[in-house]
């Protein structure tokens, strides 16, 4: 994945979710998904005006399943911020850019 984008596994969540020192957000999704697609350009975009405050990425749950199994994720895409470790905020569903940043919004910081 291109720019701020970052693509997050089983292998790398612990340490680039859980342990990061910013908020980070994980869009959970997955290649088939039709709302998952529509929904990468505002994923992408958000990366670039949250760089440096927000750490964004993707975690494609066909190729990830233990982290999808372990925050519960029942329907794709779903969005979590993680602060300190911990799932602080989520949204569900394809979503418009504004909303998603007003969610980040109230986490950095």
């Amino acid at each position: 994945m291109a720019g701020p984008l970052v693509e997050f596994t089983d292998d790398n969540f612990q340490s680039e979710v859980l342990e990061s020192g910013e908020p980070v957000l994980v869009d959970f999704w997955a290649p088939w998904c039709g709302p998952c697609k529509m929904l990468t350009p505002t994923i992408e975009a958000l990366a670039g005006d949250f760089a440096g405050k927000v750490k964004v990425g993707k975690l494609n749950t066909d190729q990830s399943r233990q982290a999808a199994i372990n925050f519960r994720i029942d329907s794709i895409p779903t969005m979590i911020v993680f602060k300190g470790g911990q799932p602080v905020d989520r949204m569900m569903g394809l979503q418009p850019k504004e909303r998603i940043a007003e969610m980040l919004n109230r986490h950095v910081g």
